[in-house]
């Protein structure tokens, strides 16, 4: 017991070390600015501060501190219950989960960002190292010239493309960054095709789209027929390895927001992809759901 309190121990100073540092977040390009500017990973500001667990309480506490400020997080992101019960019991096993959620936030903030139908990008966002897909020498195909990704979501696309091809499969990416600009366009346009309700569950308001990232792929047919071809059979088996993960899976759109995508994977590291498919069921929204709360909660 001694053993397992001092563990839980280590836990929260770490909680406490997420709230004491800063993290520098990539600058990005804002047309509608005078600059560049770095906003916040989240919009939860230093007012989280409140939420952190005391640790004055005494090592005899230490336990039930620890879980209830996980649990406490896990409920307000959304975590059913019993996935919820899952994660605080492996918590309180062993630092494992608290290790691999700091080994995610190490990394870019963008690739944990929440982005969804109640989560927009800062105004103006651009990423500034988009580079363009296709050319000479990769290992996938592109459905047009002037498809861009930024530049670690490019490499880890052709890293599993020549994955995939070891296996007989080609990939081909379809479409990839969006501007806010192009959103408009878009987003318009479905509305006009279809009207406001369905064009809400097709595709997301300019401004909330991961596609703007720089960091989401559509692959394929971009329709239903992906998941049942060679590349959405593979893609399914194998993307989370290289640190894709698949954004609106099927049966979740009432989480989601959105329809059963087969084809669209946003880049968010081997880490992340990981630490989704450990302790997450492998659905993305619920761990950055979970990932924005803890910050908030955590004031990083």
């Amino acid at each position: 017991m001694c053993a397992s309190k001092n563990r839980l121990f280590f836990l929260l100073a770490l909680i406490f070390s997420l709230a004491a540092c800063r993290r520098p977040v990539p600058r990005f390009n804002n047309p509608n600015a005078a600059g560049n500017e770095s906003p916040p990973a989240s919009s939860a500001g230093t007012e989280g501060r409140d939420s952190l667990p005391d640790l004055s309480a005494g090592e005899n506490n230490t336990e039930e501190i620890f879980n209830s400020f996980l649990m406490k997080t896990l409920d307000e992101a959304g975590i059913p219950k019993s996935m919820a019960e899952r994660i605080g019991s492996g918590a309180a096993e062993s630092p494992g989960f608290i290790l691999d959620l700091l080994s995610c936030l190490e990394g870019d903030p963008y690739l944990y960002r929440l982005v969804d139908k109640g989560h927009s990008l800062p105004e103006g966002y651009a990423p500034e190292d988009l580079v363009e897909l296709g050319g000479s020498g990769v290992s996938y195909t592109v459905r047009r010239k002037g498809l861009m990704l930024r530049r670690a979501a490019a490499e880890a696309l052709e890293e599993m493309s020549v994955a995939a091809r070891a296996d007989g499969v080609t990939l081909q990416a379809s479409s990839a960054y969006r501007s806010y600009t192009y959103q408009v366009e878009v987003y318009n346009r479905i509305v006009n095709e279809m009207g406001q309700e369905a064009a809400d569950r097709e595709s997301a308001r300019p401004g909330y789209s991961q596609h703007q990232t720089g960091l989401a792929v559509d692959f394929g047919s971009i329709d239903d027929s992906f998941a049942q071809t060679a590349a959405g059979r593979w893609m399914t088996a194998n993307a989370g390895r290289y640190g894709w993960s698949l954004s609106f899976p099927e049966g979740l759109e009432g989480l989601t927001g959105y329809r059963w995508e087969s084809w669209h994977y946003r880049y968010v590291g081997r880490e992340l992809a990981s630490f989704i498919e450990t302790w997450f069921g492998g659905i993305q929204q619920y761990a950055l759901q979970f990932i924005h709360v803890w910050e908030k909660n955590s004031g990083s």
